[in-house]
């Protein structure tokens, strides 16, 4: 029997038992909170983070954190489902969240401050609709999620991993974006954006040979705010990317 990769890897098993250290898209950062990150940890956690240790549970169910069948907004029986991947502070995810009352979004961010700071602006919006998590995303989309479940996947500048040696560690890879499409509804939508040249080349190649994506560069996404990490990019010189793939067949 295959051995089940728990939610917070670490190493893998190879074809023939031996365990090497598993590559991940992410490097996990300090854990250190400011006073204004417990602050808002403190007072919203509790309601918006679900603690990594609970998706290991058998019976977690991801539509039951967010209040289930009988949360207002259901109208032919489920809400529209977002996963955003690498929600950083949470600029985006609060500015989106708060122009969709009406859908339940899975914030994914492996820094833990990242979701401290994401909760307290979440908090200090009101906003009721969002649940952050620390665990892997490509775990997360694996166990978590079901195929044709998602309306949208937001991918806005994941680490670049500029150097050669460490594009492997990119998020964008054929498998990954397999995996997405799966879990993406005929008619979902993948929202990326990046300021690196050479890695949205890749992107656009890599989805453009995924059979079940159609799409490619489009114009800025004006819904989606101006983070830290964008204003980062165009003061280094650097050009923005948008891409947007839509999941088109049923298979």
């Amino acid at each position: 029997m295959n051995e089940v990769r728990p939610a917070r890897p670490h190493q893998r098993l190879t074809e023939d038992g031996r365990r090497m250290r598993e590559v991940l898209s992410y490097s996990r950062r300090g854990s250190r909170f400011t006073p204004r990150q417990q602050e808002g940890w403190d007072a919203h956690a509790h309601r918006l983070v679900i603690p990594d240790d609970a998706v290991e549970d058998p019976d977690f169910r991801l539509a039951e954190q967010f209040g289930g069948p009988d949360h207002p907004g259901y109208a032919d029986g489920r809400r529209p489902l977002i996963v955003e991947i690498g929600c950083g502070i949470g600029e985006a995810t609060v500015a989106l969240a708060a122009t969709r009352p009406g859908a339940d979004i899975l914030g994914l961010e492996v820094w833990r401050p990242g979701i401290a700071d994401c909760v307290g602006r979440l908090g200090e919006a009101g906003l009721t609709n969002v649940r952050m998590c620390g665990v892997d995303a490509i775990w997360s989309l694996e166990h978590l999620v079901g195929e044709g479940e998602l309306d949208e996947v937001w991918t806005f500048f994941p680490d670049p991993w500029p150097k050669t040696r460490h594009h492997k560690r990119r998020l964008v890879t054929q498998d990954n974006a397999r995996l997405i499409a799966s879990r993406l509804r005929v008619g979902g939508r993948w929202r990326l954006a990046t300021d690196w040249a050479h890695y949205a080349e890749q992107m656009r190649a890599v989805l453009d040979a995924e059979p079940r994506l159609e799409g490619g560069v489009v114009e800025r996404w004006s819904e989606r705010p101006v983070t830290r990490f964008e204003r980062k990019g165009v003061e280094a010189g650097r050009a923005i990317t948008d891409l947007c793939y839509r999941r088109v067949d049923g298979g």
